[in-house]
């Protein structure tokens, strides 16, 4: 999961990837350093139950679900968001996205970690198992494979879509979180934003300015937050990738780390896992095989055993 933290003071693009689950982030306040180290497992638990609140509307819709019936609401009712929008695939109508409004804060008295909460939540959904949607799918993780996910309907669908949220409420007051395959957009659409200047790039304290078509510059002041387990094969991807940094660092390789790093996300298609910078975190609590490795229930928990690094390019 990816959760954009730190920097961006004036508008930024917050990506929480869970397991990879990501938050983007077009907003701090969720993602804020201080906050973060506050009030963990409310930001992570936050963050996947929005989330969870796409797969169930999905799940309701395919029940055909409706009322007081529907299952989804309560996942994000709990934490005081209301349901602003819907996202369908226009393939085969299923739900894969959501946009929450936080509605107001809690009643005087009642203690809400986040002093600021960030007003808008743009979450999208995994694969399911259901073969109502499993064939656009798998057309879509074959997309993230080749890293040509940009060129599919369904993400320009899903681009819009943020880019209609900050048109209305701004950047500094929205949030992209996803997980799995939705991570995968979240995180796109994250750098997309970073790109397109919707996100004000923290270059201008160290007195840089990036190139055109510079992408190592344009993005190495975005923060993601990344929520990952060791154990999952996508999420070991970005595991291996700052583990292999830190080992350049480590030997004082750095400059050919930065260059790599650089090179790397520099063409025209680049991998997702390839960041400048991010908020990573491991949960290291012990589990039972790849599904559950990868599920979006573990990020819930109050009692897992993370530890969270912030990973930043060398200047």
């Amino acid at each position: 999961m990816v959760c954009g933290m730190r920097v961006l003071d004036e508008c930024c693009c917050i990506c929480i990837l869970i397991c990879c689950m990501c938050i983007p982030r077009v907003s701090c306040d969720l993602m804020r350093c201080e906050t973060t180290r506050k009030n963990p497992n409310h930001r992570r638990s936050a963050a996947a139950s929005l989330i969870q609140g796409v797969y169930s509307q999905e799940h309701d819709r395919q029940l055909n679900r409706q009322g007081h019936q529907a299952i989804a609401p309560h996942w994000w009712d709990f934490f005081n968001f209301r349901l602003f929008d819907v996202l369908v695939d226009n393939a085969d109508r299923s739900i894969f996205g959501a946009i929450y409004e936080f509605k107001s804060l809690p009643p005087y008295g009642h203690h809400y970690p986040l002093h600021s909460p960030t007003r808008y939540v743009v979450a999208f959904r995994g694969k399911m198992t259901g073969w109502e949607t499993m064939s656009q799918a798998l057309t879509l993780d074959l997309k993230v494979i080749r890293n040509t996910l940009e060129q599919s309907p369904l993400f320009q669908h899903a681009m819009q879509a943020v880019q209609h949220t900050v048109s209305i409420a701004g950047a500094a007051n929205m949030c992209l979180a996803g997980h799995s395959l939705g991570s995968a957009m979240a995180l796109l659409a994250g750098k997309n934003m970073a790109t397109m200047c919707y996100v004000t790039i923290a270059l201008k304290a160290l007195n840089q300015r990036p190139q055109t078509g510079d992408w190592f510059a344009t993005l190495s002041g975005w923060i993601p937050y990344l929520f990952v387990n060791p154990s999952d094969p996508i999420s070991a991807e970005y595991v291996g990738y700052f583990e292999h940094r830190d080992r350049m660092a480590a030997i004082e390789a750095r400059a050919i780390e930065r260059l790599s790093t650089r090179n790397s996300i520099s063409g025209a298609i680049e991998p997702l896992h390839l960041l400048p910078s991010a908020c990573l975190t491991i949960n290291g609590s012990p589990v039972q095989g790849l599904r559950q490795a990868h599920g979006l229930d573990q990020w819930w928990k109050p009692n897992i055993q993370c530890r969270s690094k912030l990973q930043l390019i060398s200047n």
